[in-house]
């Protein structure tokens, strides 16, 4: 079928359905729902046998629901409506939820069932819920739904008393500022983590803090710190810990109250955030892994099981700044001075990495400047990686992964990717040309031919899509709270292969046959020189696509490469390509840092 997605943004759950759709032989296409751009106009033009809103939050009109068949992604069980759904389950500490596919009618949320499927509610923000469990529910759902349209022999199940088995409607109303709001004199840390686990992405939870008015983004619990309900105690890698009646909590983000008349704020590390506001507070060390009783957080973990280490790394968004690239070399390092023969980058769950951090290269007062100091960063991350050969290094993807975030797992020996994960091997929507050793690793994997295109068409993709292309190694099909443990058996089961001594052997004789013909060094200096060059121009599309996505704004149409009907052609094209080590040339990369035509959002 043709199937046209609506949605309010190319986000990680449009993303996923769009991907999903096309592994199963569909042909899709993806109309942003714009102020001023008239939807039915679209809808028309791409003349579609069935529209689906992934993500939308606004109602699609009367003349395309009563014209084309309209399906309707709701984060909710059946019988549930309301925009605050998922909110509402974690705050009210819901322990399973579901995703319904319904028909879109008059009435938001009222259309006849075409498919619901239920998912369990693990102790997690709700970002991480969305692209994790909920995803889950809702690409089973959504094929479900799409497979009995396609059958026409399906019959919906109505909301209502009419049916036999009628399920009692309940309308969620939107949950505002005024239930999300923190009682530090009342709240027990389990009553603030799920308040701020159901605002972690958006809205966030308003508060004041240090004599001024933010929204708290994230939430994780602290064991063993106490104090006065409300005071800060204590700072760890960029986040802030806050005491609660009963404990304390772990606050990674803050975001600034808008000011009347003033642009919009952004996400940034809570300790940078406040700045001279902060108090003068104690930085604690990550806790040692060795001492599983102790309940705290940290965003860098090291855990090692007989001949595996395991390195694990979790950042908000995806995103990461030049200190946290700084840490993370430090972490990896230090593990790899480990007796071990696997190493595991990764394997947690939700994001792997997007990349530079754009919110704190924004906030930056030189912005060219810190975006300079972070792709060195992470490239120095990635050399780190590349250059490891006394042991097998395998990233294990649990969550989406972008651009150099992308390229960072590429680094390693092996590429263990989640099936829900989505990934986007490619940079030009941000204007930028790219480096971590792209140039090496990618056209390595897929061949220079296939590598163009993915930078080309610059569309996410599947794990197993990822996988058939040579990008991916293995993947693993399990949920996200399973990934951990699944990555963990697999990565023993690797140390001990006959093999695994010879493969390591064999890496060291390869890093000195690269070194002798083409050093891993020219490769970096000439993405390098492409990259300072889109940096330190003022004029460069770089500096105004990464200030849209910093501050969200919306683009003014839907960009060209999601209007376009995508086949399953990029899945099954790369053949003999996969083989070819060389380097990728030719005029579609030589014009990308500086003609972006699209838009890409992560939520």
């Amino acid at each position: 079928m043709h199937i046209l997605l609506v949605a309010s943004a190319f986000n990680s759950l449009t993303q996923r359905v769009h991907v999903e759709l096309r592994d199963h032989g569909h042909t899709v296409a993806v109309e942003l729902a714009l102020p001023g751009r008239p939807l039915v106009e679209a809808v028309r033009r791409h003349a579609p046998d069935l529209v689906l809103a992934p993500m939308l939050k606004t109602a699609i009109p009367r003349e395309v629901w009563a014209a084309y068949p309209c399906f309707i992604v709701h984060p909710g069980p059946f019988g549930d409506r309301g925009p605050s759904s998922l909110d509402w389950a974690i705050q009210r500490g819901a322990d399973r939820w579901g995703v319904t596919v319904l028909q879109a009618v008059e009435d938001m949320d009222a259309g006849d069932v075409w498919a619901s499927v239920d998912c369990v509610v693990p102790p997690v923000g709700k970002s991480d819920l969305y692209r994790g469990e909920i995803a889950d529910a809702a690409l089973a759902a959504v094929l479900l739904a799409v497979e009995r349209f396609a059958s026409g022999t399906h019959t919906p199940r109505p909301q209502g008393p009419a049916h036999a088995e009628y399920t009692p409607v309940r309308i969620r109303p939107y949950l505002d500022q005024s239930v999300r709001w923190i009682d530090w004199d009342a709240d027990s840390a389990e009553t603030v983590l799920r308040k701020l686990r159901a605002a972690d992405s958006q809205p966030g939870v308003l508060d004041v803090l240090c004599g001024a008015e933010w929204y708290l983004h994230g939430g994780h619990p602290e064991g063993g710190l106490r104090g006065a309900p409300g005071e800060l105690l204590a700072t760890r890698a960029g986040a802030i810990c806050r005491a609660t009646t009963d404990g304390a909590v772990w606050i990674p983000e803050l975001r600034r109250r808008r000011a009347p008349g003033q642009p919009p704020t952004y996400k940034l590390p809570a300790a940078q955030a406040l700045g001279d506001r902060l108090p003068s507070l104690p930085e604690l060390a990550a806790p040692d892994c060795a001492d599983p009783r102790r309940r705290t957080w940290t965003d860098i973990g090291y855990r090692e099981e007989g001949s595996v280490g395991v390195l694990s790394f979790s950042f908000p968004g995806g995103a990461m700044s030049t200190t946290q690239c700084r840490r993370l070399l430090d972490a990896y390092r230090q593990a790899c001075a480990r007796p071990t023969s696997v190493l595991v980058l990764g394997g947690q769950r939700d994001f792997f990495s997007n990349g530079i951090h754009l919110n704190v290269i924004e906030a930056a007062e030189d912005p060219a400047a810190e975006s300079w100091a972070n792709i060195n960063a992470i490239d120095d991350l990635v050399e780190a990686v590349l250059t490891t050969t006394d042991r097998l290094v395998v990233a294990a993807v649990a969550g989406n992964a972008a651009a150099g975030g992308m390229m960072l797992a590429l680094a390693a020996d092996e590429v263990w990717c989640r099936a829900g994960a989505v990934l986007n091997p490619h940079y030009r929507l941000m204007g930028l040309y790219g480096s971590e050793y792209w140039t090496y690793t990618l056209p390595r994997r897929v061949g220079a031919a296939t590598a163009d295109r993915l930078l080309g068409e610059a569309l996410p993709m599947s794990a197993a899509s990822a996988r058939d292309l040579g990008l991916v190694d293995r993947v693993v099909d399990c949920g996200p709270g399973d990934f951990a443990a699944e990555v963990g058996r697999l990565a023993a089961r690797l140390a001990a292969l006959p093999g695994s001594p010879s493969r390591i052997a064999a890496k060291k004789a390869e890093l000195e046959r690269q070194e002798c013909g083409e050093p891993l060094a020219a490769f970096r200096e000439r993405e390098l020189s492409r990259m300072r060059r889109t940096f330190d121009d003022p004029d460069a599309p770089y500096h105004a696509l990464r200030r849209a996505f910093v501050h969200k704004r919306r683009p003014e149409s839907t960009p060209p490469h999601l209007g376009l009907a995508a086949t399953t052609a990029t899945r099954t094209a790369a053949g003999a390509d996969r083989s070819t080590r060389a380097r990728v040339t030719g005029t579609a990369l030589d014009d990308l840092s500086r003609r972006p035509d699209g838009w890409y959002q992560e939520s």
